[in-house]
């Protein structure tokens, strides 16, 4: 390691520990206490007119397929479109690869060539999988030909599109990447006349979105801290988008962008959960805003063609209005609700596991039940299973009802049984507890 890496790793355990001193604890305290709560959560305004549109996805790794996918859709959904048709600029977050080798890159900028037309930017950054390699940065220059730490103005909109450089570990910036970004931020300050500033990099600022104390960075918040007019989109989580969470606001506004390829969520506040459902993935950010600093932002999911979100911001630079606060989402959740009717049942898989299945909970509308509480007694009141288990809730279909697996042997055929269970909204807000009977067939 030469004296200047040596150096900039110094500086950025320096820099990283500065973080978490002077920014990370108020910055979570603030997190849980700022803003105000609002009557109801914004709807979009009537009169609201784009006069940008921008489309984002993250974490394809190599799922080129989904990549197409997205630029098709968002074509042919806006082309027409009677406010504001066309599309204005794709940026892709990071992790199209998978370790990094040049390949990826062809493959990934070919998918791109194919579908993107020539007048509409692209415009890519590193994730974390791409600096796997030590060549990274030149196979950056030789598939996109700009710099991985990029400004882009579109519409009279500064898009900051943010590498940052392989520090001591695969992702940790390093303080020249650091400040380059403040720099651009400060510069987009000055030429934004009340419009937004949108920044895009691939791990969340920590401790805003969901999935952000897992996969977040820290040395990120105090370079966005303070800078109301940004919007900045993350991905690396791979956390769902319609998850409310996925938005937060604090002095800015952060937005994680779901994932493009497999999904991950936490159970118990522990990451690396990989619920039924969770393969594959696709989910992509729709942003839209307009010269006097409205913001829509929309979640659109590509394997069932379906909006999964609609958060509508009526000016980013107006932090004593943020409505997308830690503090007010949790005030408008509430807890989940089973039918009346609700009933259980039991069966075997084709591998021989028990399958309880029961009629699901509904959440707010805008909200989600995340995991559900099961308890399984016996005909003599016996507790023989306990256990909670992530919703499927980032799959879209019409299925009504939850299930989960329990093992081969747990039950006995023809035996009656009782499922008790309680829903689990995003906020922590719980169901009232249900008792369905069951007999195992």
């Amino acid at each position: 390691m030469s004296f200047h890496e040596l150096f900039q790793w110094f500086i950025g355990i320096i820099f990283g520990l500065t973080t978490v001193l002077g920014v990370i604890l108020p910055f979570g305290g603030a997190q849980r206490l700022a803003g105000k709560i609002t009557e109801e959560l914004p709807v979009v305004a009537e009169d609201f007119t784009p006069t940008v549109r921008l489309v984002a996805f993250t974490d394809t790794h190599n799922q080129n397929h989904h990549v197409a996918d997205a630029i098709d859709t968002a074509y042919a959904l806006f082309d027409n479109d009677a406010s504001y048709p066309g599309v204005d600029g794709f940026f892709g977050l990071g992790d199209f690869s998978s370790v990094g080798f040049e390949g990826d890159y062809v493959n990934y900028v070919k998918t791109l060539n194919e579908h993107v037309r020539p007048e509409t930017p692209c415009i890519n950054i590193h994730g974390n999988h791409e600096f796997k390699h030590d060549d990274y940065r030149q196979f950056f220059l030789n598939n996109f030909g700009y710099d991985p730490n990029t400004v882009t103005e579109i519409n009279g909109f500064s898009c900051i599109a943010f590498s940052g450089e392989r520090g001591a570990t695969e992702w940790t910036f390093t303080a020249d990447s650091l400040k380059w970004l403040s720099t651009a931020i400060k510069d987009a300050e000055k030429k934004a006349d009340g419009k937004a500033v949108f920044v895009f990099n691939h791990p969340h600022p920590w401790g805003t979105v969901y999935g952000s104390t897992y996969w977040g960075d820290p040395q990120l918040n105090i370079v966005l801290n303070g800078h109301n007019c940004v919007v900045d989109f993350s991905g690396h989580s791979h956390f769902p988008m319609n998850d409310p969470r996925s938005i937060n606001q604090t002095t800015y506004t952060s937005v994680g962008c779901g994932a493009m390829a497999t999904f991950e969520t936490d159970k118990d506040y522990i990451p690396g959960q990989h619920p039924d459902g969770y393969d594959p993935a696709a989910q992509m950010t729709i942003i839209e805003a307009d010269n006097d600093g409205s913001v829509r932002i929309r979640g659109y999911d590509l394997l069932s063609d379906t909006y999964i979100c609609d958060y509508y911001i009526e000016d980013v630079n107006d932090q004593a209005n943020y409505a997308y606060t830690l503090r007010n989402l949790a005030a408008h959740d509430t807890k989940p609700v089973f039918p009346e009717d609700a009933k259980a049942a039991a069966y075997k898989n084709d591998n021989g596991e028990w399958v309880i299945s029961f009629d699901e909970a509904k959440a707010a509308s805008g909200f989600i039940v995340h995991e559900y509480r099961v308890t399984i007694k016996n005909d003599k009141g016996l507790i023989i299973y306990t256990n909670n288990f992530v919703d499927d809730y980032f799959v879209f279909d019409n299925d009504d009802t939850a299930d989960f697996r329990i093992g081969t042997d747990t039950l006995e055929s023809g035996k009656e049984y009782t499922l008790m269970v309680c829903a689990e909204s995003a906020y922590h807000k719980y169901s009232n507890l249900r008792c369905l009977p069951f007999t195992a067939q």
